[in-house]
């Protein structure tokens, strides 16, 4: 369990020595007016890991709002593309290893950044063949310079067994999953930290479904912070990286500012025990 005065500036080293956010903006649902609104503004505010996805249908404007800001008056940190950590995910896994290398140098082409930092698989779905043809083209992107990692998402204790007693050329560093007290996911965390695989936490506020909880308010109410910093901060304690998404920029700053107080071990076992498996949105981890 991670411990420390957290901030939109902490990284965690992922397993090939590249440095990522701990902490990173979610565009899921987002319109491309909100994306560049939302990128611009958390810029500016100290963000610098952006999570897009070819289902997101937002690859264009993140990419866009990152090179606009770039070049803008706003950048007075002198902000550099190699400052940036940018994510997309291929919308479904394919047998057919072309398919997938024309959609990742798509994606690539759609954020005018050059490469894509993270690239990952979105879900298992499509079977065994598809998932190790679609890992076999990230690989090789990943040679050809057109993205500088790989990593999957939704995948399953099964699935990562999968993946990796395959030996892959190239190993999974990240695997992104739905990850918040209400569903805290210990069996995946337990397989991906046997391989050295980083989990990202994508609803970490539960999609706000328990911000009303009486122990999420209780606690709320004992550290002076908001339900919402209370959920970021069990994600980073637990050596998670949380991407929290918001388009209103008090709540962006909100939850970027937990590095305040720190959540006592017994606390931490409290939110724990909040599990009930609580599905926000769709849940393929145990897909065939």
């Amino acid at each position: 369990m991670s411990s420390g005065n957290f901030s939109v500036a902490s990284k965690v080293k992922l397993p090939n020595g590249t440095l990522m956010p701990q902490i990173q903006l979610g565009l899921y649902m987002m319109s491309g007016r909100e994306v560049k609104a939302a990128v611009r503004f958390t810029l500016g505010a100290g963000y610098r890991g952006f999570d897009s996805a070819q289902m997101y249908r937002n690859e264009r404007e993140a990419g866009q709002a990152i090179r606009d800001f770039i070049s803008s008056a706003d950048n007075t940190g002198a902000l550099t593309r190699e400052d940036i950590f940018y994510t997309s995910k291929l919308a479904s896994n394919s047998t057919s290893y072309q398919t997938v290398r024309q959609s990742i140098k798509q994606s690539v082409r759609a954020c005018g950044l050059g490469y894509i930092d993270l690239f990952l698989l979105h879900s298992p779905y499509g079977g065994r063949e598809a998932r190790m043809t679609s890992w076999r083209a990230v690989e090789d992107a990943i040679k050809d310079g057109e993205i500088k990692a790989g990593g999957v998402s939704n995948y399953g204790v099964r699935h990562i067994e999968e993946l990796m007693g395959a030996t892959p050329t190239v190993a999974p560093v990240v695997n992104q999953i739905e990850v918040h007290p209400f569903n805290t996911q210990t069996h995946i965390r337990a397989v991906c930290a046997k391989h050295g695989i980083i989990v990202q936490a994508y609803a970490p506020l539960a999609r706000a479904m328990r911000m009303r909880d009486q122990t999420i308010l209780d606690l709320s109410s004992k550290y002076s912070c908001t339900p919402a910093q209370l959920l970021i901060r069990w994600s980073l304690q637990h050596g998670l990286v949380p991407l929290p998404k918001s388009v209103t920029p008090k709540r962006i700053l909100e939850n970027a500012n937990i590095g305040g107080f720190e959540i006592s071990e017994v606390d931490m076992g409290e939110m724990d025990a909040l599990d009930e498996k609580l599905v926000t949105d769709w849940d393929p981890t145990e897909a065939p």
